[in-house]
């Protein structure tokens, strides 16, 4: 069986094994002046919900629904869609967003959905507004996961376009070559969009698996803005991730296009964390190896209180 096929058929046999994922209500939520399209399965008592929060910046919460619905079984997952992505009311001057402001969003959707007290699951840049946001709400969340995370700094990012291209051959290869990764200073929407989908499959440990996917769109000129800010500025999150208290899970594929390092350094500095690493997966574990991906998360939100 080739690679391809090892891949594709661990995701279908996984797939085949799980209930048929739950429809999901969705809400408008008010909170800190805009209007939040919130999505939630249905409720499971005396378990902690948990909130998933999704990465690339330009996108809503459908790059993780379904892609999450197995964890729906034995607990209600809610998902939101970032101020001025998806269906989310876009700020006033998208072009000052900043991600701080989306980790401030978190704990006053929180409050507004009259919610005590959540888990937090934090995939890819949403990995660091998880973490952005545990740290200024740490009494109301109760354990937080963070799969395939951007790391505590920016320092992660400069090597990216590199790594990419070792990984990438032929037409996919030329295709991300053609573009600089420098136009992504800048919050030129068909720039990011162009990348986006250029450097997608490069984030898959099998890049031809990446095909049955289709690469998100990126249609947000409030995520643009952010993006190039983060990519401009850069980003030092040290002393906010430094204060974590949480017990934490950090989850990241052996194969992803963010090194390992980046993972281990965050279990470095959030005290306790738990570092597992997923064999066979690159950026999207919960695709590539399900079986080891959800059997690690559901043990790990399982324990402890």
């Amino acid at each position: 069986m080739t690679i391809h096929g090892a891949a594709r058929e661990r995701f279908l046999r996984f797939r085949r094994a799980q209930p048929r994922a739950p429809k999901l209500d969705h809400v408008s939520v008010r909170a800190r002046g805009l209007d939040f399209a919130v999505y939630t399965s249905p409720p499971v008592p005396d378990v902690s919900p948990l909130l998933c929060v999704n990465g690339g910046l330009h996108f809503g919460h459908d790059v993780l629904w379904p892609a999450l619905s197995p964890l729906s079984v034995g607990r209600q997952l809610i998902f939101f869609d970032q101020r001025g992505r998806g269906r989310s009311q876009s700020p006033p001057g998208p072009r000052a967003a900043r991600v701080e402001h989306d980790a401030g969003d978190i704990p006053a959707i929180r409050e507004a959905l009259s919610i005590q007290r959540w888990d937090v699951l934090g995939h890819s840049w949403g990995g660091g507004i998880a973490m952005l946001a545990t740290a200024i709400d740490q009494r109301s969340v109760r354990r937080l996961v963070l799969v395939d995370s951007v790391g505590p700094d920016s320092d992660w990012l400069s090597a990216l376009h590199a790594r990419a291209l070792e990984r990438l051959s032929g037409d996919r290869k030329a295709a991300l070559a053609a573009l600089d990764p420098e136009s992504l200073h800048t919050d030129d929407l068909a720039a990011h969009a162009a990348y986006t989908s250029a450097l997608y499959p490069a984030w898959f440990a099998d890049r031809d698996f990446a095909s049955i996917f289709a690469a998100p769109q990126a249609d947000s000129p409030t995520g643009a803005a952010v993006a190039a800010r983060l990519r401009r500025e850069g980003y030092d999150w040290l002393d906010a991730i430094g204060s974590i208290t949480v017990p934490t899970l950090v989850v990241h594929g052996e194969d992803d296009l963010l090194p390992v390092a980046v993972a281990r350094r965050i279990a470095s500095v959030i005290r306790g964390a738990r570092l597992a690493v997923i064999p066979h997966a690159g950026h999207m574990p919960f695709w590539e190896a399900p079986k080891v991906f959800f059997g690690v998360v559901e043990r790990f939100l399982s324990s402890g209180t």
